[in-house]
């Protein structure tokens, strides 16, 4: 129960460190958590994380346990969009599509758990103060370019690999639309998905799945009618939940370091809107994970 399609596993070990992510784990491999997708920012990150992974695992003293959480635990490896990257993102996304092939014919420490490409996108949302230290000050017609051109190169990666793609796309709607087009690669997800029914409708049209987290529970009262009426709309075969911990922890936990146990909050307020069961809701994200991401089957 309660898949989480996209967390930042590493940032918490480097957070609580490796016993707390094995005890994560171990309490996620308990509630029988079939499908949990630790998520890649950096170029060269996916060795390093899935090294990290597997200490962790190592510090389960039962085998059983142990084998539980390794079968639920799977990697995506892509470029945040942030500056440094987009200036040099020739060499970066070269060195990332080497990191994947290197996981892909190895193995190395997850033998065939590279399932997706990303996160990857746009992010015009400008909050120096928050956590991406994100400012529209000192950005420029080349950066902008250069972030969409980055985009692209991902897209057309995960295009050749036939690899899913998590996409990041904040206040950014009509860009990411037009990255997408252009590549002609319509296979992933919207994740963290933060627009309209409209918008939802130019996605789910063109067959990406859309992930709601954490944000959904604490939606401004004035706009809550249309979140619920967002929560409706996405179909069945579409939906997918995820955490984005260590960030964007649900309600009644706002505030709270987030974690993928937290994510069952999230599961019991969309099954609410929905009007559905939460093991209901449960099966249907997991058979989405199936199907898009190629598992259990």
């Amino acid at each position: 129960m309660y898949s989480d399609t996209h967390f930042h596993f590493h940032y918490l070990i480097e957070q609580f460190g490796s016993q707390w992510g094995a005890s994560l784990l171990g309490n996620l491999a308990a509630r029988d958590c079939f499908f949990a997708l630790d998520i890649g920012t950096k170029h060269d990150d996916l060795l390093s994380r899935q090294a990290a992974a597997r200490e962790c695992l190592d510090r389960i003293p039962s085998e059983e346990v142990r084998s539980k959480a390794e079968s639920m635990l799977f990697f995506s490896a892509g470029i945040w969009p942030d500056e440094e990257s987009i200036r040099l993102r020739i060499e970066r996304v070269a060195c990332l599509g080497k990191q994947i092939e290197r996981a892909r014919a190895d193995g190395g420490a997850f033998p065939g758990r590279l399932v997706a490409l990303g996160e990857c996108g746009l992010d015009h949302h400008w909050n120096p103060s928050g956590v991406d230290g994100r400012s529209e000050e000192g950005w420029n017609e080349a950066l902008f370019k250069g972030e969409s051109e980055m985009f692209m190169m991902q897209l057309e990666l995960a295009k050749g690999m036939l690899l899913p793609v998590i996409v990041h796309s904040r206040e950014a709607f009509g860009g990411t639309l037009s990255c997408i087009d252009e590549v002609g690669w319509h296979r992933g997800i919207i994740h963290c998905y933060s627009y309209g029914v409209d918008e939802a409708r130019s996605f789910l049209d063109r067959g990406w799945y859309i992930a709601l987290g954490g944000a959904v529970t604490y939606t401004k009262k004035r706009l809550m009618e249309q979140m619920e009426q967002l929560i409706r709309f996405i179909p069945d075969d579409r939906l997918l939940l995820e955490t984005d911990a260590p960030y964007l922890a649900p309600v009644p936990c706002r505030g709270q370091t987030n974690t993928p146990l937290l994510i069952s909050h999230t599961y019991e307020f969309i099954a609410k809107v929905r009007g559905i069961a939460v093991a209901d809701l449960c099966r249907t994200v997991d058979s989405n994970c199936r199907e898009l991401f190629g598992i259990g089957q």
